[in-house]
C-alpha cells in the first residue's frame, strides 16, 4: 500500500522527532557520565569506563552539531527560498546514529 504524503511527512517528522530525542538523551548520559566521574569514591576502573563512554559520546555529540551549524549556515545564507515557504530542518538524518 502505498503511502499518501502527508504519511510520509509524518513518518518524517516522527523520525526527526526520535532523532532529537536521542541526542538529548545521549547529551543527558554525557552529563550524568561526568557527575560519576567527579565522585571521589569511585573505582578506578570504572572511572576509566565512565570516561571512554563519555569521550565517544562526545564526539558523536559534536559531529551532529557541526551537522547543524552547517545546515544552519546554509539555509541563513540562502536568499532564494521563498518567503511563504517555511524551510524544512532535517537536523538528525537517518544516517546519523550513535556511534
Amino acid at each position: 500500500m502505498a503511502k499518501t504524503r502527508g504519511e510520509t511527512a509524518g513518518a518524517k517528522t516522527a523520525a526527526k522527532n526520535n532523532h532529537m530525542k536521542n541526542f538529548e538523551e545521549r547529551l543527558e548520559r554525557l552529563e550524568i557520565l561526568g557527575e560519576q566521574i567527579r565522585k571521589t569514591d569511585i573505582p578506578l576502573d570504572e572511572a576509566i569506563k565512565a570516561f571512554e563512554e563519555g569521550i565517544k559520546l562526545a564526539r558523536a555529540l559534536e559531529l551532529d552539531l557541526e551537522k547543524i551549524e552547517s545546515r544552519i549556515e546554509i539555509l541563513m545564507n540562502s536568499a532564494q527560498a521563498p518567503a511563504d515557504e517555511s524551510p524544512e530542518l532535517e537536523l538528525f538524518d537517518a544516517e546519523m546514529s550513535p556511534r
